[in-house]
């Protein structure tokens, strides 16, 4: 399938679709964390939500331009935390192929950060991210007062498409807003089912190292990468939702 060249307002329209499909999801945190998306250009600029706003009320033209430091490139009634962008910018800067960076503090998500081995393979959906999310130390809240900080976040990801903040959270990226949002919609789900699992308290049964090898190179080869289900929960955003778009 061949994909049009984004627009700042088809950027504007995904984003906030994507910011209410986070929030439909139960993958919020009130008005904390961010979404965001790099304009096309070469001016490093990006789309993020406004300071204050519930992920449910966002919509496309609530979203804010801001630069790589997260400063607003436009004129805007709307509070802006640059604080919160600091993980985003180095991401974004580093990484021309992260488009999109997607980052949430979900009880999964943050759950499986306060362990020491990352996403186990216990399931079909895990196995995907097997020997894919990369895992940074934590080292408090990630803000301008620490700017080394952001080598190491860039380093810790590497060129993967996913990472786990210890007791933190968790972050994905993508080449489109689609790609981002299918990478974290089944990262929550991994935690999920580990957890759950976990809560058994019975033995784990894992798959043999063959076998995991071989699913995680199907989930590899394939090229959808997410296109039919961010079209379909458009879709669904279309029909309940259409505000998004306003």
């Amino acid at each position: 399938m061949t994909l049009s060249p984004p627009t700042e307002q088809s950027l504007r329209e995904e984003l906030a679709a994507a910011y209410r499909l986070i929030a439909h999801f139960g993958m919020t945190d009130l008005v904390y964390t961010h979404l965001s998306v790099r304009l096309p250009g070469d001016r490093h600029e990006y789309l993020v939500n406004p300071y204050g706003f519930l992920f449910e009320e966002i919509t496309a033209s609530s979203l804010v331009i801001v630069d790589a430091d997260g400063r607003p490139r436009q004129q805007t009634s709307y509070p802006i935390n640059p604080a919160g962008f600091v993980i985003h910018s180095a991401i974004h800067r580093s990484r021309p192929d992260a488009a999109c960076v997607m980052h949430t503090h979900t009880v999964p998500g943050m759950v499986v950060a306060a362990q020491d081995h990352g996403i186990l393979p216990l399931n079909q959906i895990n196995i995907e991210f097997y020997g894919s999310v990369g895992f940074h130390a934590y080292e408090g809240i990630a803000a301008d007062d620490n700017l080394s900080e952001r080598e190491r976040l860039v380093r810790d990801l590497g060129n993967r498409n996913a990472l786990i903040l210890q007791n933190h959270g968790l972050l994905t990226v993508g080449s489109t807003i689609a790609q981002a949002f299918y990478r974290m919609y089944y990262l929550e789900q991994a935690c999920r089912i580990q957890i759950a699992a976990q809560a058994t308290g019975v033995p784990l049964n894992m798959p043999s190292e063959e076998k995991i090898m071989r699913t995680k190179a199907q989930f590899d080869e394939d090229p959808d990468q997410g296109q039919l289900i961010w079209q379909a929960l458009r879709r669904k955003l279309d029909r309940e939702q259409p505000d998004y778009k306003n």
